[in-house]
């Protein structure tokens, strides 16, 4: 049984809501599935003041105490993870926007391999389809498997043809989405995620120390060794590639290293 969770970052029980609804419906039927809807705004978030010991010395440091951690068990419990908003002033809600920002060291230090993630953008009129891009970025970002999301554009009250083309739109995401859910939780990496991992490990490994923890993580992970975040197969291609995205990252660390300081 796979565990889908949804994340709203809604108040209200409308447009994102039955839109996310009616997904987790259809993936429901599809058998296998259970899943769960998480109201942001039932959880203590509070805004991340800047101060980067999450960062720098590791998130149990953080002085906020509210439920970050609780909502990071519920991601990490999950096999599919679905955020939901909608579009408030061209992006994310407050506090979809909050939550991120509380869980943004695992950007720093990304730990959702294998699971699936998508997300779902409700507007009224336009500008939702760079938040769904973004989204998407976070979600692989973060280590998730990513779907690529969708933008549902209705005005209240909605039309009958706007509904259609909601609901086609939904469920051609669940479909994507549910097969992505059953493939191999660990497929080879792109070359994008390639670059970012070996150039950001390498950068790591020559600029920072046993005094940092992103530093620690990747030492303890076995990061600064291997190919990639988790074990994988590379073609001599990759395997090339992946060599040159450490020479110029080694590179560009040592240029950084000698700049004169202002």
């Amino acid at each position: 049984m796979k565990k889908v969770t949804a994340f709203l970052g809604s108040a209200r029980k409308k447009n994102t809501f039955n839109s996310v609804k009616k997904m987790l419906n259809i993936l429901e039927s599809f058998g296998g599935v259970e899943t769960e809807i998480i109201f942001l705004c039932d959880y203590q978030i509070e805004n991340c003041r800047g101060c980067k010991l999450c960062l720098d010395k590791g998130e149990e440091l953080c002085p906020l105490k509210d439920d970050r951690d609780k909502l990071l068990e519920k991601l990490a419990s999950s096999d599919g993870v679905i955020l939901a908003s909608p579009n408030y002033s061209f992006q994310v809600s407050g506090i979809m926007k909050s939550f991120l920002d509380r869980i943004a060291f695992n950007f720093h230090r990304p730990r959702f391999f294998g699971k699936v993630f998508t997300n779902m953008v409700i507007q009224g009129i336009y500008g939702g389809n760079k938040i769904v891009k973004y989204l998407d970025f976070v979600g692989n970002s973060l280590g998730f498997n990513t779907v690529n999301g969708v933008c549902l554009t209705a005005l209240d009250p909605m039309s009958e043809y706007e509904q259609r083309k909601i609901d086609k739109s939904i469920e051609k995401l669940c479909h994507s989405f549910y097969e992505k859910l059953n493939k191999p939780s660990y497929p080879n990496p792109s070359l994008f995620k390639l670059m970012i991992f070996r150039m950001s490990r390498t950068n790591m490994k020559i600029i920072l120390n046993d005094s940092y923890r992103d530093y620690t993580y990747y030492k303890e992970k076995g990061w600064f060794e291997s190919d990639y975040y988790y074990d994988t197969s590379l073609n001599i291609f990759k395997n090339m590639t992946g060599r040159l995205f450490d020479f110029i990252a080694t590179n560009m660390a040592k240029k950084k290293d000698r700049a004169p300081s202002i």
